[in-house]
Order: structure tokens, then C-alpha cells, then sequence
């Protein structure tokens, strides 16, 4: 291809497109290494023997999703609706409900899901016993402020829960000496079947894998589609020479 002359516009945009393309997947193969390295953390933590709570907040930071017991009372008229979507789809609540340990401290204990229905506890009185439990679950940390901006505030003036705020729960419950960590209980049965506990997901989606994958064929593709055009390009200018060197012979 004699005619092959590289045009600079389609090669300015192909550059950018194509080292945009190698730096998505490159990141996403970071991230894989990252995600494989989170789930076998959780997974180890998961599968570990279960463990009193812990008493501080640099104590509880290690041990998020560890399996946790703890033992106290229930303070059912204080319990707190967190709005959520059921394991069949069906919109209700997580009842998290404070739990007075015998020296006294709070800690909220996310019992399980109830269906909008059963969001009055008059509904599942029978889930509502009084006396001493031996809570058994998994230790969670809150987050410090709301997980992203689609997630709505909170308005504790309206019982109206998105997302775990342990410290303004605290508040709306009027409770003190709150734990920095929550539990969310298991799957052991409570009275009358609700809450029902145990559904949070433990497996973590990772996909990475493909997104590089994916990016680095957008990355190819683009090289690609540009070196088509140019060869088409340039099969154009060498016939164009060839009509004028036919057109200059026939002077």
C-alpha cells in the first residue's frame, strides 16, 4: 500500500481510546486481587469459632462478620424498623432491637426481616418474649456516614430507617452506653417465626475478571477498526495514483 499515510484525526482519537481502554482493565485486574483477598478474608472469618463481643471499637474492627454470642435482655419497645427488601422481593423491615447486657451496655441485634405487615410488633407478640437470650450472629460495624447518595437519609422523627446509623438510633431509642458494633443474628428461630434471621448474603459478587476482559477487547477492537480504516484509506489513494499516472500517460 504505496497510498498509506496515516491521517492524524482518526489516530488522535483512537490513542486516547485505546490507553483509556488498557487502564479500565488494568484497574479491574487490581480490583480482582483485591475482591479474591476480601472474600477470603470474610470467608475466614465466617468460618471461625465464635467469640464473646468485643468491648472497644478497635477491638470490633478486626472482627467484622466474625461470629459473635452475647447474652442479655431485650428491649422490645425500643427496637428500630430499618426499611429492606425481603428474600423473596417483597418490601419490610429489619428489626433491630436494643439488647441490655447484664453490665448494663447496649447493643442493637438486627433480629431478622418482618414483612410491611408485621411491622407492628402487636402483630408477632409471640416474637416479643421477655427474659434472658443468648443471642448468637454475626458481629457488623456501621458505617460512618451514608453509604452513597442514592441511599435516603434517615428520619428518626418518623422511625423512617435506610441505612445503620448506631449513634442516632441511639438517640432516637433514648438509650446510652451503646455499643460501636452491631449483631446481626442469625438463623436460629424466633419465637413465632419473626423476625426471621440469618439473611444477610455472605458471598461477594466478583466479576472483575470479566470487566478486564471485557476492556481490553474494547482496547483491541478500537486498534483494530482504526487499522481497517487506514487500510482502506490508503487502497484509496493508491487507485487514485494509479488513475493519475493512467491520466498522465494518456498526455
Amino acid at each position: 500500500m504505496s497510498g498509506f499515510r496515516p491521517r492524524l484525526a482518526p489516530l488522535l482519537f483512537t490513542i486516547p481510546v485505546v490507553l483509556v481502554c488498557a487502564a479500565l482493565a488494568v484497574w479491574q485486574l487490581q480490583r480482582l486481587e483485591w475482591k479474591r483477598g476480601l472474600i477470603a478474608q470474610r470467608e475466614a472469618a465466617v468460618n471461625a469459632a465464635p467469640v464473646a463481643p468485643p468491648q472497644t471499637l478497635a477491638d470490633a474492627r478486626p472482627l467484622e462478620f466474625h461470629p459473635v454470642f452475647d447474652t442479655g435482655v431485650f428491649l422490645h419497645e425500643k427496637e428500630i424498623h430499618l426499611n429492606a427488601i425481603g428474600p423473596q422481593g417483597g418490601a419490610g423491615f429489619d428489626v433491630l432491637t436494643p439488647l441490655q447486657e447484664t453490665g448494663g451496655r447496649i447493643v442493637f441485634v438486627d433480629r431478622g426481616f418482618v414483612p410491611t405487615e408485621l411491622r407492628d410488633p402487636a402483630r408477632r407478640a409471640a416474637g416479643q418474649a421477655a427474659g434472658t437470650f443468648r443471642v448468637a450472629g454475626l458481629l457488623r460495624l456501621a458505617p460512618e456516614k451514608k453509604p452513597n447518595w442514592f441511599v435516603p437519609d434517615n428520619r428518626a422523627d418518623r422511625d423512617d430507617w435506610f441505612w445503620v446509623d448506631l449513634p442516632a438510633m441511639g438517640w432516637a431509642a433514648g438509650l446510652a452506653n451503646l455499643a460501636p458494633f452491631y449483631i446481626d443474628a442469625d438463623a436460629t428461630p424466633n419465637p413465632g417465626g419473626w423476625p426471621k434471621g440469618g439473611l444477610t448474603p455472605l458471598a461477594l459478587p466478583n466479576h472483575h475478571l470479566q470487566y478486564a476482559i471485557t476492556w481490553f477487547s474494547l482496547a483491541v477492537a478500537a486498534i483494530v477498526i482504526y487499522l481497517l480504516s487506514e487500510r482502506r484509506n490508503a487502497r484509496g489513494n493508491d487507485r487514485g495514483d494509479a488513475g493519475d499516472d493512467e491520466r498522465l500517460s494518456g498526455t
